[in-house]
């Protein structure tokens, strides 16, 4: 879709963030809390889920002392648990005895002040909370918080992730893209790539177990003390769809040589069934693309598509869209693209109330239905968390979308392709595209989690299995 320049954002906080400010003895639904109090240090351990064999914690370190530069928190576990993963630290593990010691950029805790740090780990039988700490040798004495509500429990990986039940309907995933978690039940490589500044090194960052979620904790150490972008979004499928970096088209990006900004790797924070991960943030000028795909649609082949986004990230610029694009990164004419988009625009279509909308970028046309500009049964949407489905056929299309926390979906469009001349038969010319335009148009934001395009014409209680198998992956 052509340019149109503006900017819009919104920012949520979340119910998580300010919980985790509470300070010891305070009850929480949901969770175990221990603490422990000195002249000089607080502790607040907090148990954020858990599950069978494994569990997820944050930790708060609050000074009441003197200035600290440079810490280190230890303490013992009392029933052999393990850390797995931990960030915003590093730790140390010998049998029962941790330690962990901050990174570059948490050094420092002024009097009064605090900082944190999170961890996954593993235990058998029991999951008792510890009994102390010590910050820099000096035990945080006081009384322990007996409360132990019974905790959240998060289920591991399922048998099925999104792609399997679209090959079970008889629609394959031709491209997955992710960067939170795998969309097969046997996929066990890399979710994506990231560059870090300080020397242009470059880390893939895979997932913690086969069909599991992104392991987060390699991409915080990598980039401990500078600054990561994210390089390549890779393909599931095993068809080599992988994203990168979006070349020069009809509109030039802002990188060197025309290319598009690639997506700062830690400004999308989000977590899935409790385990840290990262979405892509799209900041106008940011775009990544493929021209050279393998089995993605073309002409008038049927084909699906879904994006995780998040709701609240967007604006009036062009476009912010996942799906099938042209291959030359040009303006090809009507119907040679078939894309999911998100924002507020209203040139070339809207829905009710103010937006944003999901609609189908079909190239010179965003649209919410048949007509084109208005159509009264596109709403405005605005979770934190949005599920949004365009898919197409010979002569019939929809969009669908539902909140991807809860619920199911539903359908605010599906018939005729649109009442235009040029989109029916489409000329879709299979290149993918995240964030921006057909003709690379980059004006656009927006946040993208997770997305995969399909051969074939997904049924709805597909699309509906697949909505279920994202809620339980528990965004938040």
């Amino acid at each position: 879709m052509r340019h149109v320049s503006s900017f819009r954002r919104r920012w949520k906080l979340s119910a998580a963030a300010v919980a985790a400010l509470l300070t010891a003895g305070v009850g929480l639904a949901g969770t175990h809390v221990a603490s422990a109090v000195t002249a000089g240090c607080q502790v607040t351990y907090t148990v954020t889920n858990q599950w069978p064999g494994g569990f997820g914690v944050n930790v708060s370190v609050n000074n009441l002392g003197d200035p600290i530069n440079g810490w280190k928190l230890t303490w013992a576990f009392p029933a052999g648990q393990t850390i797995t993963q931990l960030w915003n630290g590093t730790y140390t593990q010998s049998g029962s005895q941790v330690t962990v010691s901050n990174v570059s950029y948490n050094a420092g805790i002024p009097s009064g002040g605090s900082t944190g740090f999170g961890f996954n780990g593993a235990y058998s039988g029991s999951n008792p909370v510890p009994s102390s700490f010590a910050l820099n040798g000096v035990t945080c004495t006081g009384g322990v918080s007996t409360s132990t509500p019974t905790p959240t429990v998060t289920p591991p990986p399922s048998s099925n992730q999104a792609c399997d039940i679209y090959a079970a309907g008889g629609t394959p995933c031709v491209a997955a893209h992710s960067t939170t978690r795998a969309l097969y039940a046997a996929y066990n490589g890399s979710l994506y790539q990231v560059r870090r500044s300080s020397d242009n090194a470059t880390q893939n960052i895979g997932v913690l177990s086969a069909g599991g979620y992104a392991n987060a904790a390699t991409q915080d150490s990598f980039c401990a003390g500078t600054t990561c972008l994210i390089t390549i979004i890779y393909d599931q499928s095993g068809r080599g769809n992988h994203l990168a970096q979006a070349p020069p088209g009809g509109f030039p990006g802002p990188a060197p040589g025309g290319y598009d900004n690639l997506a700062n790797a830690t400004a999308a924070p989000t977590t899935v069934n409790g385990h840290k991960a990262y979405g892509v943030y799209v900041a106008p000028g940011t775009g990544y693309r493929n021209n050279n795909t393998n089995g993605v649609a073309k002409g008038d082949q049927p084909e699906g598509m879904y994006a995780v986004f998040d709701g609240t990230h967007y604006n009036g610029g062009c476009c912010f869209d996942y799906g099938n694009a042209e291959t030359n990164s040009r303006d090809n004419g009507n119907g040679t693209m078939e894309a999911i988009y998100f924002g507020n625009i209203k040139v070339w279509g809207y829905g009710t109330g103010n937006g944003p909308w999901v609609m189908a970028d079909l190239e010179n046309g965003l649209f919410s239905g048949v007509n084109p500009g208005y159509n009264a049964n596109d709403p405005t949407v605005s979770h934190r968390y949005l599920t949004a489905i365009v898919k197409g056929e010979p002569n019939h299309w929809s969009i669908r979308a539902g909140n991807a926390q809860t619920g199911n979906l539903s359908t605010y469009y599906n018939g005729a392709r649109p009442n235009v001349a040029g989109y029916n038969p489409m000329k879709k010319e299979g290149a993918i595209i995240l964030g921006i335009g057909g003709d690379n148009s980059n004006g656009s934001a927006g946040t993208f989690y997770e997305g995969v395009m399909t051969s074939g014409y997904p049924t709805d209680a597909t699309e509906n299995a697949v909505q279920a198998n994202i809620v339980a992956a528990g965004y938040k």
